[in-house]
């Protein structure tokens, strides 16, 4: 199916006339049975497309479906200008593209807006403005700036959004649809897997956080154990979500951090970063043993050398200050992790019982994805409380990098874990994608 500039340009006109019929008949009971799924950002470009001669620009939506043949091209700035390469052949499997309410809509914390906005482009003098515009029928809203092209042209512009708003997709029953949402806050089941799960809060803005991911097939496996170098993995992406904080990690190792793991792997660098500061350690005999099943107990042993870091960084007490009574375990009395489960038990409750449930903590456990979320997203917050409490003069100024999507997560180790608790010198750690 080619399509001509002509073409296009007609089918966003319809759009731009059938978007109030669409948006004000949209049932808000529809919009609450869908839910959302996290996608990659670079695949989509939000794009202020010229409608006609007629002076007026309507929201078009690109995606890279297919690495085949490029979509798009961006070149130049304030703003960026657009070149829709669909235009020039047959994209059919390879872009995609929404250009009205049936293809795109506003979500906010998990709720399904596209019954109460409708999203329009405004210009002023200098810029187009990407707006949320609500329906007429929907009393009490408030407009919703979501983008700016910053700058104007008569052709293809750039949007980009502002900060806290992203893209997903809507999904359906476990299937992912065409739709895309332009989504705030958090998703309210992020994946189907995890709808009944005790840690859904924790995991929906785990996922927002970037610290965490799904798999391709759009399932969490909340129960799945974690490995040593997911654990990795995920604490060091967390760290990014600090604010203040210039933390910045190498791409590639320069050697191999253990003999047990090339430079080449995939998590390589993040391991020997880890060891190069203290977050991680490996076994007596020298090995990191990366896909191994990270314990419970491990997982603590991590968590709170990674909060100790993160607060070096920005300057703060290093001290993990009790913010609440600790619990009183009834299974860890001996237990090598027995002093740092019950300080973490006290830092904002990072360490917490089984499933929520009982006294027992079960240290030599292996840690399980829904926990592990929670875990790490507990100790983040409780380091930034942390930040936040400092004085001035002590609270860094340096803005955080993005933090990047994590890999998607390797396959689990079929080997069973051992039984043997890891001293505490080499408690190692490992979090998913």
């Amino acid at each position: 199916m080619k399509l001509s500039f002509r073409p296009i340009v007609q089918v966003i006109t319809i759009a731009a006339s059938a978007t109030f019929a669409v948006g004000a008949t949209f049932s808000e009971v529809q919009a609450a049975t869908f839910s959302e799924k996290e996608i990659d950002q670079s695949k989509f470009v939000l794009v202020a497309a010229p409608v006609g001669t007629s002076g007026i620009h309507q929201l078009l939506i690109l995606e890279q479906i297919s690495p085949d043949k490029q979509c798009w091209s961006e070149s130049g700035s304030n703003p960026v200008v657009i070149d829709p390469l669909l235009l020039n052949f047959d994209f059919t499997g390879l872009c995609g593209r929404s250009v009205d309410s049936n293809g795109y809509s506003i979500r906010v914390d998990g709720e399904d807006l596209g019954g109460r906005y409708l999203l329009q482009i405004r210009k002023t003098d200098t810029d187009m403005v990407l707006m949320g515009i609500p329906d007429s029928k929907a009393g009490g809203d408030q407009a919703i700036e979501l983008g700016r092209t910053n700058g104007k042209t008569s052709g293809f512009a750039k949007i980009n959004l502002d900060p806290d708003w992203r893209l997903t997709k809507r999904t359906f029953k476990k299937k992912t649809l065409g739709h895309v949402y332009i989504s705030k806050g958090i998703s309210a089941v992020p994946f189907p897997d995890v709808e009944n799960d005790i840690y859904l809060k924790d995991i929906s803005q785990a996922v927002a956080l970037k610290f965490i991911a799904g798999f391709e097939d759009n399932t969490f496996r909340p129960l799945e154990s974690l490995t040593r170098e997911q654990l990795v993995s995920m604490i060091l992406e967390s760290l990014k979500n600090i604010p203040g904080v210039n933390f910045t990690m190498p791409s590639q190792a320069s050697g191999n951090p253990y003999p047990d793991v090339a430079a080449s792997r995939w998590s390589a660098a993040k391991i020997a970063f880890a060891q190069e500061n203290d977050i991680v350690k490996g076994y007596p005999d020298g090995t990191f043993q990366p896909t191994r099943k990270v314990t419970r107990a491990e997982m603590m042993a991590v968590l709170k050398n990674a909060a100790i870091y993160a607060k070096s960084l920005g300057g703060l007490d290093t001290q993990l200050a009790a913010k609440q009574p600790p619990t009183n375990f009834t299974d860890t009395s001996g237990h090598w992790a027995a002093p740092v489960i019950t300080e973490m038990s006290s830092y904002c409750g990072v360490a917490s019982p089984l499933n929520e449930q009982g006294s027992a903590f079960t240290p030599n456990q292996s840690a399980q994805r829904n926990y592990a979320a929670a875990a790490t997203l507990r100790t983040l917050n409780c380091v930034k409380a942390d930040a936040s409490s400092a004085t001035p003069a002590d609270t860094p100024t340096a803005p955080l990098d993005s933090a990047p999507t994590a890999p998607t997560p390797s396959a689990p180790d079929a080997t069973p874990p051992s039984d043997a608790a890891l001293p505490p010198e080499s408690a190692p750690a490992t979090p998913t994608p």
